[in-house]
C-alpha cells in the first residue's frame, strides 16, 4: 500500500511537472524567435566581435551575432556593429584570405548603404590589432561608420582622431575593453527611438 501511495505521489508530481513545461514553452519560444534589430560581425576575424558580443549580452543587449556576416543576412536588422581587427589566424580557421575578406567587406558595406543600416564600427584590440592587416580592414571600413568607439590604445598614431576628423564621424575612445559596453548601450538606445 505504501509503494501504491508513492507512486500516486510521483505520478501526481511528474504530471504537475508536465503542465508547467507545456503551459510556459509559448512564453519562453516568443522571446528565442524574437529577431533582435542588432548584429555584431567581426571584419578581418579577430576574436574582438566576439568579445563584444559577450559584453554586450551582460548589459542585456539583444543582438544577433554572425562572425562572418554576408549581405544578403542583413535586412532584418537597424544597426550593424562591425568589430574592425584583422587576424590571421583567424582568416585561416574560416578559410578565407585577406583579399576574400575584403571583397566580403566591400559588399556588406553596399548593402548597409543601400538599406540605409545605421553602421557603427568599433576598433578594440589596441595597438595589437594595428598594422597592415588591421589597417587594410580599418581605411575600408571606417570611413563608411556612422560612429566609431575605440579603445584609446589602437589610436597612439592618431589614426583614428584624423579619420574621424576628415570624415565628420563622431568618435568616442576609452581605457579598457569593457568600457565600451556603457557607450554602446547609450548609443543604441539612442538610435533605436
Amino acid at each position: 500500500m505504501n509503494n501504491r501511495n508513492n507512486k500516486n505521489v510521483l505520478l501526481q508530481l511528474l504530471f504537475i511537472l508536465f503542465c508547467v513545461i507545456v503551459l510556459t514553452i509559448p512564453a519562453f519560444s516568443t522571446e528565442v524567435t524574437e529577431t533582435p534589430e542588432i548584429l555584431i560581425t567581426s571584419i578581418g576575424q579577430s576574436p574582438d566581435a566576439r568579445m563584444i558580443n559577450v559584453l554586450l549580452s551582460r548589459f542585456q543587449i539583444a543582438a544577433a551575432y554572425e562572425q562572418i556576416a554576408y549581405p544578403e543576412m542583413i535586412e532584418d536588422y537597424k544597426i550593424i556593429i562591425a568589430v574592425v581587427g584583422g587576424s590571421s589566424k583567424g582568416l585561416g580557421a574560416a578559410g578565407i584570405d585577406k583579399n576574400e575578406e575584403l571583397d566580403r567587406t566591400k559588399s556588406l558595406i553596399e548593402e548597409i548603404k543601400k538599406r540605409k543600416i545605421t553602421f557603427l564600427v568599433m576598433h578594440i584590440g589596441g595597438e595589437a590589432r594595428r598594422g597592415a592587416l588591421s589597417d587594410a580592414f580599418l581605411d575600408l571600413v571606417v570611413p563608411e561608420a556612422d560612429h566609431l568607439i575605440i579603445v584609446k590604445a589602437g589610436n597612439e598614431d592618431g589614426y583614428f582622431t584624423k579619420m574621424s576628423t576628415d570624415h565628420k564621424i563622431p568618435l568616442e575612445s576609452v581605457e579598457k575593453i569593457a568600457d565600451t559596453g556603457e557607450l554602446v548601450k547609450n548609443y543604441l538606445e539612442e538610435h533605436l527611438k
